[in-house]
């Protein structure tokens, strides 16, 4: 593995959250939906491998599938299924690099150059953490759950979650932040119900 392309080789472990309920979507594990013959995460795995220099897994269920998948999977250190920051935290308590970037398991079309994107931007702005942005204006949308941090923000997000805090975005407030601009919207959709599957697994 390699983040071959990337101004912070060497630097980066990236993190797949396959830690929600998946309540949209029936109450399955999105992550392990075929998607094209194969579960959506193992394609957010193949896409995201390349970019990075190791990849670990957090997920709640079914730990087992996701371990075939050949790499570390970790639950939330939190119990009760309390959203992605305690993905988050997860993944940086066990990342053994400087930086961390996110994917979640239901995006399985996402950018080829993510993380390449994510680093430079980080580093331009001296940012401590870097989220993908699409659109322009009033229809700018921001995707949090694809974010480069630096793994230095961890005591902050343990202590924003020991105080009950939950929402991505007041969290990334508290921090050094910058927005990196993408073109290709439909590259971050998320596919969250049964019926979106059946739509884009074509």
């Amino acid at each position: 593995m390699t983040s071959s392309g990337t101004p912070l080789d060497g630097a980066i472990t990236g993190l797949i959250l396959a830690g929600g309920r998946g309540t949209r979507m029936g109450t399955v594990d999105k992550g392990l939906q075929a998607f094209r013959g194969m579960p959506m995460a193992l394609h957010v795995l193949q896409r995201l491998q390349p970019q990075v220099d190791a990849v670990l897994v957090n997920a709640n269920q079914n730990l087992a599938a996701y371990e075939a998948f050949g790499v570390p999977v970790w639950p939330d250190a939190l119990g009760g299924f309390p959203g992605p920051l305690a993905g988050l935290q997860t993944g940086l308590m066990h990342c053994e690099t400087p930086y961390l970037v996110t994917a979640p398991c239901d995006s399985p079309l996402l950018p080829a150059d993510l993380v390449a994107r994510l680093a430079a931007g980080l580093l331009a702005a001296q940012a401590e953490v870097a989220l993908a942005v699409t659109g322009a204006g009033a229809s700018l949308q921001p995707h949090p759950v694809f974010c480069l941090v630096r793994t230095s923000v961890l005591p902050s997000l343990s202590a924003y979650l020991q105080a009950g805090g939950r929402k991505v975005d007041a969290w990334f407030a508290t921090l050094a932040m910058t927005q990196v601009h993408f073109d290709d919207e439909g590259a971050f959709r998320n596919i969250n119900t049964l019926d979106e599957l059946q739509q884009f697994d074509l």
